[in-house]
């Protein structure tokens, strides 16, 4: 009788030689082999090896901003020899290369990033302290390395390049490197959008690239 395998053989691990790998669409494996990634705090689900984690500050600068964010920017470094996984609340994932580009990643939907990449926090034109919670807060990643994306269903890639652009701060994932970002305030949307009380917010994108919108505004952040 022919050796038909084990019904478990189908969750083996998904081996490329690449420094990111995607398991399955909800867990991604990173190749460390002398390399070192920059994270997000509490997204290792696993570790084979001699893995070793230190939480990043980044310069007072950016530990301000990441201070003012709350828990959706901490980010860690993770080094060593090993194999690490990471994962955020079965949410999908979504690997891009960037080649000496810029991208900006809201930070609800950041996963990893090569160390090499340089990276900041930035903050949209015209967001307010009191408007932290709506995604205002968010990674510019510069340089050539590879990104992990979290998006919380099948996003789409919308060009900026033709029409005016806008959406919602928290359905707003990612943009490319060459598009402009502003803040709209819509007194009038907000019945449609079905807040019962103040203002409604949009992000609005100009300039020539795209914006990557996934089908949610997010899922709420466990707080610490």
């Amino acid at each position: 009788m022919a050796d038909m395998g084990s019904p478990l053989d189908r969750f083996n691990e998904v081996e490329t030689g690449e420094t990111f790998t995607v398991q399955n669409p909800r867990l991604l494996k990173v190749e460390l082999a002398q390399r070192s990634v920059m994270a997000r705090n509490g997204a290792m689900v696993a570790y084979q090896g001699d893995v070793h984690f230190e939480h990043k500050g980044g310069g007072i600068g950016r530990f301000l901003k990441k201070a003012a964010t709350g828990e959706s920017l901490r980010l860690m470094q993770a080094s060593g020899t090993g194999e690490l996984f990471l994962a955020r609340q079965a949410m999908l994932i979504h690997v891009l290369q960037l080649n000496d580009e810029s991208l900006t990643v809201s930070g609800s939907n950041i996963l990893a990033f090569e160390d090499g990449i340089d990276w900041d926090v930035t903050r949209v034109k015209g967001g307010t302290a009191g408007m932290l919670a709506g995604g205002l807060f968010n990674i510019n990643l510069r340089g050539t390395g590879t990104v992990a994306l979290l998006s919380d269903g099948e996003p789409v890639r919308l060009d900026v390049t033709e029409a005016p652009t806008f959406g919602d701060p928290q359905a707003a994932i990612a943009w490319s490197g060459g598009v402009q970002t502003s803040l709209k305030t819509d007194v009038q949307a907000k019945s449609l959008v079905g807040l019962g009380s103040g203002e409604s917010f949009q992000l609005g994108f100009s300039g020539q690239g795209w914006v990557l919108v996934q089908p949610s505004e997010g899922r709420p952040v466990a707080q610490a």
